[in-house]
């Protein structure tokens, strides 16, 4: 059993434009202020974290580093989640999508997606200049216009799809590897990872590999009625990174699981600041103790309602109340009677 390590945050739904949340420095004293001990750092603005820099200069990491622990923090995990949507793109969302590539790349698929994979290659780098073992991402889409089966599905097409996805990732994951960082892909609507299913047939595809693992976030399994404390049963080897994000589904006679079309405060399933929605976040921190997660405990904020210094503020002490410190011994330790073999046999009645 571990205990985890945390409160962490996600600093990617708090930049801006004004202090503290203009610069990487002014963001991490706001947020050890809160009382967190980590950050997840996005990767897609340079003028926050030079992703490129950190993996061809430790200098430059080992001064990022210095920065973020001369705050009283450490980094949790680096994350590409914009860059790695982009690995994988229909061309149906091509121009819904080109915003998360620079500019001169926009309208340029090809190009798009091989930058995408050099900025996954260079988080590998940077992660392991920095001395991290796990890093986010998403694994992007090429078959998600057709999750729902109509019009039917050609046959094969399914596999063809996870056939050309693993082909496209598979080298990312060798240089992972190469580094000794896991990819954690956070499975998640939109992605062709978007449940256990999807992971395992993504898994095959890959053989297996050593560094495709997850990053643990419920709140989109709340959204899907999927059972998400079984998840844990079923991945929890392969989980190496977690989201603290909560979410509630309340359909109604008008909406579902797909929403209507409606914005996130008029879905039946929306996602909502931690400790607002509906995830047992008390079994899940149970469960990730139990089997010995390794990670940190990282809030996501995503709500439709709350004040996101709000949502911090109220998530750096949620999740800080949530970890379980781990019993280095049992609690009927105090009745026991102390027995070697020849005891046990007599209470066998063996002697």
């Amino acid at each position: 059993m571990t205990t985890l390590k945390g409160p962490g945050i996600f600093l990617a739904q708090f930049l801006g434009d004004k202090p503290p949340f203009n610069s990487l420095e002014a963001i991490c004293q706001w947020a050890r202020s809160l009382g967190f001990e980590a950050v997840q750092i996005p990767t897609s603005d340079p003028g926050i974290f030079d992703i490129r820099l950190a993996a061809e200069s430790k200098t430059y990491a080992d001064e990022i580093r210095g920065l973020v622990e001369s705050a009283g923090l450490q980094i949790s995990e680096l994350s590409t989640h914009l860059q790695g949507q982009l690995v994988a793109v229909h061309p149906a969302y091509n121009e819904m999508f080109d915003g998360f590539a620079p500019p001169e790349l926009r309208g340029n698929a090809i190009e798009r997606t091989a930058w995408a994979v050099q900025q996954l290659k260079y988080a590998a780098k940077a992660s392991e200049h920095l001395g991290l073992n796990a890093h986010a991402t998403f694994s992007g889409s090429l078959l998600w216009h057709t999750f729902h089966p109509w019009p039917q599905r050609p046959a094969g097409l399914v596999d063809e799809g996870f056939t050309e996805l693993a082909k496209r990732w598979m080298p990312i994951l060798d240089y992972f590897d190469e580094c000794g960082v896991d990819v954690c892909y956070e499975i998640h609507p939109g992605e062709d990872l978007f449940d256990g299913e999807t992971y395992e047939m993504f898994l095959e595809k890959v053989n297996n590999h050593a560094r495709a693992c997850l990053l643990y976030d419920p709140s989109h399994f709340v959204l899907q009625c999927l059972d998400y404390i079984q998840y844990i049963d079923f991945y929890h080897d392969r989980i190496k990174a977690f989201h603290v994000k909560d979410a509630e589904f309340n359909p109604t006679g008008k909406q579902g699981t797909f929403g209507g079309y409606q914005s996130w405060l008029k879905r039946a399933g929306r996602y909502r600041s931690p400790g607002d929605g509906q995830v047992d976040f008390k079994t899940i921190f149970s469960k990730l103790a139990e089997y010995d997660y390794k990670g940190w405990a990282v809030m996501e904020w995503e709500c439709c309602l709350k004040h996101p210094e709000d949502g911090a503020r109220e998530g750096a002490a949620f999740i800080k109340n949530h970890i379980i410190r781990v019993t280095d011994k049992a609690f009927d330790d105090f009745a026991a009677t102390g027995a070697d073999t020849g005891f046990n046999k007599k209470v066998l009645g063996l002697e």
